[in-house]
């Protein structure tokens, strides 16, 4: 530790993707950890972008460890078994009750807390707040870390996966909280390269393409002016996320998932604040007072080849753009097990329905009247299923209607005249719903994997968001407890209890 950090300052060790190690005098802190090579929750990983290595064994080990909410990106139980179990484990108060059980069933001790009181951990203070009141359905129980060296008045907001909290901003306007020194800021843009699979890609004819992906400049204008405007006056902020790439992903990184060059490119364009863009192992100081000073980390390191492989893909990609076809990101269903999957579905399909009314997706499919074809009857969604058992070269297609609501089956069509019949349309492979009701997968490996669709409106009446508000952790915890079951399965070499097939 630097002479700096050990005269009353704060030492953020940026470790990838959106993880920290934090360290005031003697005190170490760990936040949403993901010290292995890549990371996820099911079957499935997420290779941490740029490719390095954390010596877990070298790096100073912590005291506590900050989890702010339940996504694959944040809890890895693979990385937090590398930990000693006597490591506290501090969150807020609405993680969910199956993400506690299987943190116990490990070996650990988890406090949660409210937004009251700051928790003292050694030479360090630090408040959970809440996500703010305009956060995504399904990011709604992240809460945000604020950290300062005990006595001192720079605070470090570490701002993760959501709108800023109201009750923090309304505290720093009241003066009962300082504006923070430093701000780190979450990437999620996941903007991939024309062609490629992506979250927000849109099948429907005309509405995708190059101008249709967020660019770099998109980017930083919701990060460093939208999303800071609440925090007027902060000096220093630094940037994470992006830090993955998705299986079998043939482009390499994510667009814009260069932290230094977008820094680089703020730093030029505004006068507000200054902007950092670590890599996993910089460091950044927030000293007592002062300027903020960087440094690096000998036990953590950048696989160069493996970064400079990965790049030369996107370059490739972006030079000769091709569609990219999705393939199944869960097992094969054994011919013995299709009966049993198709029960599974059949019992499924009848609460999707259902629950999709809820979302906003629900929402605008509801109040639309007509489409291109003119009027419009109550079957608003298609579904189609890839390669159902015993035909594998077939699609199973269910229709929506919202006047059950219900699923129910009809004829299967070419994809063109799907998109002109239904003004919103789900592709996944069956094998991938079969896998999320099972819990060998979680809704994340397969939007990132394998799924397509369509859909008329703005980008969050997207399926995509509908199904990750119907089976996110907060709302299925019964599919999330099935697949950290599987996971602590893995690490300890004991066979998880029977699930469905």
């Amino acid at each position: 530790m630097s002479s700096a950090a050990s005269a009353g300052s704060v030492e953020l060790t940026f470790l990838g993707h959106q993880s920290w190690h934090l360290r005031a005098g003697d005190t170490v802190v760990l936040v949403d950890p993901i010290l292995t090579p890549a990371f996820g929750a099911g079957a499935v990983e997420f290779p941490v972008w740029p490719p390095r290595r954390v010596d877990h064994g070298a790096m100073p080990a912590p005291d506590a460890v900050l989890l702010t909410h339940e996504h694959l990106d944040h809890l890895h139980f693979a990385s937090l078994a590398l930990l000693d179990r006597t490591t506290p484990i501090h969150t807020g108060q609405t993680l969910p009750a199956a993400v506690v059980e299987a943190l116990t069933t490990l070996g650990f001790t988890v406090h949660r807390h409210s937004h009251h009181q700051p928790i003292t951990i050694g030479d360090l203070e630090v408040w959970l707040y809440p996500a703010g009141a305009r956060t995504l359905f399904w990011e709604s129980r992240v809460v945000q870390p604020v950290v300062r060296r005990a006595g001192s008045a720079r605070d470090v907001f570490i701002g993760v996966d959501a709108d800023i909290s109201d009750l923090y901003v309304e505290q720093i306007r009241a003066g009962r909280m300082p504006v923070p020194w430093l701000a780190v800021v979450s990437n999620n843009t996941q903007s991939v390269p024309y062609g490629a699979l992506g979250a927000d890609v849109n099948l429907l004819p005309g509405l995708d393409g190059p101008r249709h992906r967020t660019t770099g400049i998109q980017a930083l204008h919701t990060l460093l002016i939208d999303y800071l405007e609440p925090l007027d006056g902060v000096r220093e902020v630094a940037l994470c996320g992006n830090g993955f790439t998705a299986p079998r992903s043939p482009h390499g990184p994510f667009l814009y998932a260069d932290h230094r060059a977008l820094a680089q490119a703020a730093n030029l364009l505004q006068h507000l604040f200054r902007v950092h863009g670590p890599r996993p192992g910089d460091q950044l100081t927030v000293p007592p007072d002062g300027p903020l000073t960087t440094g690096s980390a000998a036990w953590v390191s950048i696989d160069a080849a493996a970064e400079q492989a990965g790049l030369d893909r996107l370059d490739a990609f972006l030079a000769d753009p091709r569609p990219v076809e999705p393939t199944p990101v869960g097992p094969a269903i054994p011919p013995e097990d299709s009966a049993a999957v198709q029960r599974l579905v059949a019992a499924e399909l009848p609460r999707l329905a259902r629950h999709l009314i809820a979302t906003r997706t629900g929402a605008l499919a509801t109040s639309l009247h007509d489409y291109l074809y003119g009027p419009l009857d109550g079957r608003r969604l298609l579904l189609r299923l890839l390669a159902p058992p015993g035909r594998l070269d077939q699609i199973a297609s269910y229709a929506w209607d919202i006047t059950g609501p219900a699923f129910a089956p009809v004829p299967t069509t070419l994809r063109d005249e799907a998109m002109a019949t239904y003004p919103f349309g789900i592709e996944i492979f069956y094998q991938d719903l079969v896998a999320l009701l099972a819990g060998r997968l979680q809704v994340w490996d397969i939007v990132g994997g394998s799924y397509q669709g369509w859909y008329v409106g703005e980008r969050l009446d997207s399926p995509v968001y509908a199904l990750f508000a119907v089976y996110g952790e907060h709302q299925r915890p019964d599919l999330a407890a099935r697949c950290y079951t599987e996971s602590l399965a893995r690490l300890t070499g004991l066979a998880p209890a029977p699930s469905a097939p």
